[in-house]
């Protein structure tokens, strides 16, 4: 077939899932190196704080390189940046595989992120593009199943593979995946003239920088701002300072420019508006929820690796089949009743999650997640499809590289938000249980009675003496305490998201009724030349 065949005259199923493939291995990994933090520090020669800097220099890149996706497509055309990118992350996938130090790993992870940074934006806007207006819900409930059940598989492939073969491992995957991405969009991908190489005239580098420097230092701050303290350390003063003026001084920019890296004016679409904050919370309770429930069973019931990513991955399966039903339920249900739904559902499970007691097993683990991840078709599908529905396909690059931009920064600001408030809550769940360990406690006291009788008589009797025994239990109740605190403090950070997401199941009733007709946007400019 000729090159002037676009992507509309294939089969629209073959195109969503070639791009996905692709995209899906980028999501992957943003959580697949997660669990092997410590097998890296311990292979490199590092201290687990300095291997963080993996997680953090790849998200960073990424964060950077997201909302401008939508402009390198117009540089290089979509199809030819998203070839690019797919080899540009699989050649770097095989730089991290090899590095011999933490600082070539971390040079590598970077080079990934900007590289993998264009696959999800890309996808989306060619999954938009191949299917018609009418079968928008069903073509984001393929999109869907990418954002979603990628970081959710993420932990216990990253698990797996390293507990059972090497680190390295989880990097070496990607390379036959990419290369089989690579023939597959090669191959079947066509840009429509909308999508085609544009000539640029000039580039706009202080917008640019302005972004990268804002995004950068913001993710370098939502990152390291609990290990440093948050603002008692000047370090994340000056990066928060950086963050906050850059990112100002870049919109105020952007919003002036006659070509603009970032489409910033799709936000007057209310349609796309709504949507893109519901989305950003998708993102908030996805990524969240699947760090604090890895590490609550790893923390206090003693999981390794792998199965701590087992008690994820049966959710996984629960979205993949939800997420057809929702793609079909959007053109019958207004998408503002799926998105209510959807936030009442996940507030559920995250309150139901924070129910659990020290003998909680890991069949419950597994299904207070399922309903944890089971409302989150609801709300990234409708979210999705309303987003798009009155963006034409000259603007669906654009669009598409706000809307990941949105998601992503929702889950670095989720984890960091809940991760600041599971640490405060243990510090006072803990103090207020300590403060009833006194002498006029009469459960205290029958309870060190016992434990002390206990161990004395576990004990040799001439060298365990009562002092000793009565050591010994007070060690033994404080680390029941200790635990008890931890589960408090897990309900406290669930229960905190579950408040979130009930006031935003209302919020949703006041989106916009949806209507999935085209209704084409067009830059001031461009309407001021067409009346002359």
């Amino acid at each position: 077939m000729s090159e002037a065949v676009t992507s509309k005259s294939r089969s629209p199923m073959l195109i969503a899932g070639a791009v996905s493939l692709a995209a899906f291995m980028e999501v992957l990994d943003t959580t697949i190196a997660n669990v092997a933090l410590s097998h890296i520090s311990g292979s490199l020669g590092a201290t687990s704080e300095e291997s963080t800097w993996v997680l953090t220099s790849y998200l960073v890149a990424n964060g950077i390189i997201l909302p401008l996706s939508g402009w390198l497509s117009s540089v290089f055309g979509r199809k030819n940046f998203f070839l690019l990118c797919i080899l540009g992350f699989t050649i770097t996938s095989f730089l991290c595989g090899i590095a011999t130090s933490l600082p070539m790993l971390i040079v590598f992870r970077m080079l990934q992120g900007l590289a993998g940074g264009g696959l999800q934006p890309s996808q989306q806007a060619i999954i938009k593009d191949s299917f018609p207006p009418e079968k928008l819900g069903m073509a984001f409930a393929i999109t869907g199943i990418t954002t979603v059940l990628a970081p959710i598989l993420g932990p216990v492939t990253g698990g797996y593979i390293t507990d059972n073969f090497s680190w390295r491992w989880i990097f070496f995957i990607n390379i036959p995946v990419g290369m089989l991405a690579l023939f597959l969009v090669k191959a079947l991908v066509q840009d429509p003239p909308s999508a085609k190489k544009q000539k640029v005239e000039s580039v706009d580098y202080i917008g640019l920088g302005l972004i990268a420097l804002g995004l950068g230092t913001l993710q370098v701050v939502l990152d390291k701002g609990q290990q440093e303290d948050w603002f008692s350390s000047n370090f994340i003063l000056i990066f928060a300072a950086i963050s906050i003026v850059s990112l100002i001084a870049s919109v105020i920019w952007i919003l002036r420019q006659k070509h603009p890296i970032i489409e910033l004016k799709l936000f007057k679409i209310p349609s796309f508006t709504m949507p893109c904050i519901m989305i950003f919370f998708v993102g908030f309770a996805l990524y969240s929820s699947a760090m604090l429930l890895p590490m609550e069973v790893q923390a206090n019931f003693g999981y390794d690796a792998t199965l701590s990513g087992l008690v994820l991955s049966p959710s996984g399966l629960a979205t993949l089949l939800m997420m057809p039903v929702v793609g079909r339920l959007v053109n019958r249900i207004q998408g503002k009743y799926l998105i209510s739904f959807g936030m009442l559902l996940t507030a559920g499970g995250m309150w139901a999650t924070g129910m659990v007691t020290p003998q909680t097993d890991y069949n419950t683990f597994m299904w207070v997640r399922i309903l944890q991840i089971v409302g989150l078709p609801f709300l990234f599908v409708p979210a999705s499809t309303m987003a798009f529905s009155k963006i034409t396909e000259e603007h669906s690059s654009n669009a598409s590289a706000i809307i990941a931009l949105m998601r992503n920064l929702g889950g670095s600001v989720g984890i960091a938000i809940v991760t600041n408030k599971l640490i405060q809550s243990q510090q006072i769940e803990q103090s207020y249980l300590v403060d009833h360990l006194n002498s006029a406690s009469t459960v205290f006291q029958s309870t060190l009675a016992a434990y002390t009788h206990q161990f004395m008589q576990m004990g040799v009797p001439s060298l365990m003496t009562f002092d000793a025994a009565q050591h010994a239990a007070l060690a033994k109740i404080y680390q029941q305490v200790a635990l008890q605190a931890s589960l408090l403090a897990y309900r406290d950070a669930y229960n905190f998201m579950a408040v979130i997401l009930l006031l935003l199941a209302v919020v949703a009733l006041f989106m916009p009724r949806d209507s999935y007709h085209k209704v084409e946007y067009k830059r001031p400019e461009t309407c001021e030349s067409e009346k002359m």
